[in-house]
């Protein structure tokens, strides 16, 4: 007599009741195959997994019953169903409404492919089960578990992307947009702390005149409520002695990236270029900062990222690549080419030369303005990490006028009430505790 074979996936950190009553009715069913979600496949539509991949596996694995334990590298089931083509899919019947849908739809098309069926159960719900998803998300924001994570999401996905956040309210925005498509999710993998944004957030010109202090407290603000990984904009790092300061103090906050450009003196934008007077450091003199700043840190986890600003100042692709050598030399963990021109031409010329020679040390971009290349392109040359600069400050300024002007125009609030966001779903965006 043939055995039957079921198959159920799994990304969950934590095995509780409802799984095991699940699993128990699968059992019943067959000899059951378990999907683990590869971290990777956890990390593309929900929060960074706590356990990984190879920890989870082996949890399952230790299930009596359990015949075989195998990877999922998806959302997409079709992979496994059709290696496998058990007779049974098992699935709680939560995935029947909401940005699963398609990947059910395309479980019952595969499984009609050969013959298959699938089986849903009531999913569980409890209070208990959410209390669970709660502690998981708040170690998610502790210090020591958040700042590895930005290597780690670099390492698992190939390139990762940040979004500007420069108080609490735009952190929780960056930490919750997801769109959802095919059954899959698209999100911001970290936050950029820009100190334009935080300046301009405090009415102040980005000359670096917001005292450490000061940003530290944003930091801070940022990391009560959310729990994505942060990258910092750390200017010209200063002094050598208060860069090691600052290295330690970021660290010890949980913060995962540290960028620093190339440049001394007095700050001056970068998007003025030549228009103004900038003078670009030594690189042998950057290059010390580098390594002192390596040597301040305590972990592995924390990088130092170095902004190359040649081609804003025009000094040519050579300068730009001789200095990222230098840098990566001195013990940089990243580097970031910077260009202010429309055309990406340059920017991918200098991608094309610096992973001819250097294939590891992660790229860094930031296309606001050449933003008609999309985060595939940049992937497929080579880039690691495309931060989305300073959108969300652009954006948040013309609709706060145009609120304020209406309201001087009619003398009243009424004209702009179709344009504005109740604030009763703008309170259930901020945790209660």
């Amino acid at each position: 007599m043939n055995t039957k074979s079921v198959y159920m996936c799994f990304s969950t950190d934590i095995i509780h009741g409802g799984h095991i009553s699940l699993i128990k009715k699968a059992m019943n069913l067959g000899d059951l195959i378990i999907g683990v979600m590869t971290d990777e496949a956890v990390a593309s539509y929900k929060r960074y997994p706590l356990v990984s991949y190879e920890d989870r596996k082996a949890m399952f694995e230790c299930l009596e019953g359990v015949k075989e334990v195998v990877p999922q590298n998806s959302l997409s089931y079709r992979e496994n169903l059709l290696k496998y083509k058990p007779d049974y899919v098992v699935h709680g019947d939560d995935w029947t409404e909401g940005f699963q849908q398609p990947i059910r739809q395309e479980v019952l098309d595969t499984v009609a492919e050969y013959g298959g069926e699938l089986v849903e159960y009531p999913y569980t719900y409890g209070a208990q089960y959410n209390e669970l998803e709660k502690r998981a998300r708040e170690d998610l924001a502790l210090p020591d578990m958040r700042r590895g994570r930005l290597k780690r999401a670099i390492n698992l996905k190939g390139l990762v992307t940040a979004m500007e956040a420069h108080d609490g309210l735009t952190g929780l925005v960056v930490e919750k947009s997801a769109v959802y498509s095919n059954g899959s999710a698209h999100q911001f993998d970290a936050m950029w702390l820009s100190s334009l944004c935080d300046s301009t957030a405090k009415g102040k010109p980005d000359i670096e005149l917001v005292d450490m202090t000061s940003r530290f407290r944003t930091i801070e603000d940022l990391m009560e409520v959310t729990t994505k990984p942060i990258i910092f904009d750390g200017d010209t790092g200063g002094r050598i002695e208060h860069f090691t300061y600052t290295v330690r103090s970021l660290e010890r906050m949980g913060v995962s990236m540290v960028i620093i450009e190339d440049k001394i003196g007095p700050k001056k934008n970068s998007l003025f270029g030549t228009e103004v007077v900038q003078t670009q450091d030594d690189p042998q003199n950057f290059a010390e900062k580098i390594r002192a700043g390596k040597r301040a840190q305590k972990t592995r986890d924390f990088m130092i990222c170095a902004r190359i600003e040649s081609l804003i100042l025009e000094k040519g692709m050579e300068d730009a690549l001789s200095r990222a050598s230098t840098y990566v030399d001195a013990g940089a963990d990243a580097i970031m080419i910077h260009s202010r021109k429309s055309d990406p031409t340059e920017i991918f010329e200098f991608i094309d030369k610096f992973r001819a020679s250097d294939t590891t040390t992660p790229l860094v971009v930031v296309p606001t303005s050449f933003n008609t290349v999309t985060e595939e392109e940049f992937k497929d040359r080579g880039v690691n990490v495309v931060i989305y600069a300073n959108q969300l400050m652009r954006a948040t300024v013309p609709a706060i006028q145009k609120v304020a002007d209406m309201i001087l125009t009619n003398h009243r609030a009424k004209e702009c009430d179709d344009i504005l966001m109740p604030f009763s779903e703008i309170i259930r965006m901020i945790p209660e505790e």
